[in-house]
């Protein structure tokens, strides 16, 4: 990379936030690689300063506003795009990708998601979000923009880890409702890898899984362990496990999606396998004994032993 192109900053959007965490793993990841970040984030609070912290520069804006994106765009010449499940998420895809193709961004990559490859124009899911994804994934082929699309299966820093994580604190248990369904979640570090230098994979769509697809059974035995005591899954009823999102103060999409998700899994349409990561980086996907093992401390029991 020249001299010329390290002085203009990356722009990473949802930097902050919480679901995935594909955001901050980036910010983090370039920032470390000796890049300038650009970290755009929703609002200013204590994600947003752990950012700063870091040595990003941080830019507090909503992605469906043109006037935040100019600010955020403007001196910047690679953007990776990428949004928390959200009902205005085609709407900030297109309004980040009009004011790119404005500014000349010469790399655009696209965070989007597997499922997408499973659909046409006459085949969708019951999820609203998979739907934006796969027409934000439309617009941006007709864009012009020099694109790249990413497409991970499930990411370990989101249903392992905000959402399992509970459960296994509580009562030793990985309590989801995904069924016998087989899985490849990656870790949104793997994802941040393979972005450092986005040019020679322009026009390119990428399937990323993690190294292996097994079951929630499997996975509760890989937890056991890596934390060297018992954990359990127990499949859960969906509608139980919804509403208990609903208690948490999710929004009506991200439930729908999230519970979309699980379905499918059930289903086994996320027991896919690529070997994209390896080839791309060189090196093996974080695997869920290690993943478990790094973030242990998020796992550790709190509550009583569940009987």
């Amino acid at each position: 990379m020249t001299k010329e192109k390290n002085d203009n900053p990356i722009l990473v959007t949802g930097a902050a936030g919480a679901v995935g965490g594909i955001g901050r793993n980036l910010t983090e990841f370039l920032l470390a690689r000796g890049h300038k970040v650009r970290a755009f984030v929703r609002r200013e609070d204590a994600r947003a300063e752990a950012l700063r912290q870091l040595g990003a520069e941080v830019l507090q804006g909503d992605l469906t506003d043109l006037a935040s994106m100019h600010r955020a765009i403007e001196g910047c010449r690679r953007i990776y795009f990428g949004m928390s499940v959200s009902a205005a998420y085609l709407e900030a895809t297109i309004n980040t990708a009009t004011v790119a193709r404005h500014h000349g961004v010469e790399a655009f990559v696209n965070m989007s998601q597997m499922t997408v490859t499973q659909m046409s124009i006459s085949e969708t899911t019951n999820s609203p979000q998979h739907k934006l994804h796969w027409l934000a994934e439309q617009a941006l082929s007709w864009s012009g923009l020099p694109v790249v699309t990413v497409r991970p299966t499930v990411f370990l820093e989101g249903f392992f880890l905000m959402l399992a994580a509970p459960g296994v604190r509580a009562s030793s248990e990985l309590a989801l409702p995904m069924g016998g369904g087989k899985t490849s979640p990656i870790s949104a570090v793997d994802v941040a890898a393979i972005l450092d230098d986005p040019i020679p994979h322009i026009g390119q769509i990428y399937d990323l899984t993690g190294p292996e697809s097994a079951d929630l059974e499997h996975y509760a035995r890989v937890f056991s362990e890596a934390l060297g005591r018992p954990i359990s899954y127990r499949d859960v009823p969906l509608p139980a496990w919804s509403e208990g999102l609903r208690k948490m103060g999710f929004p009506e999409h991200v439930v729908s999606h999230l519970s979309t998700m699980t379905e499918l899994n059930r289903q086994g349409r996320y027991d896919r396998m690529t070997d994209t990561v390896a080839k791309l980086t060189g090196e093996a996907p974080t695997n869920m004994r290690d993943f478990v093992k790094r973030h242990a401390a998020e796992f550790k029991q709190r509550g009583p032993a569940h009987s």
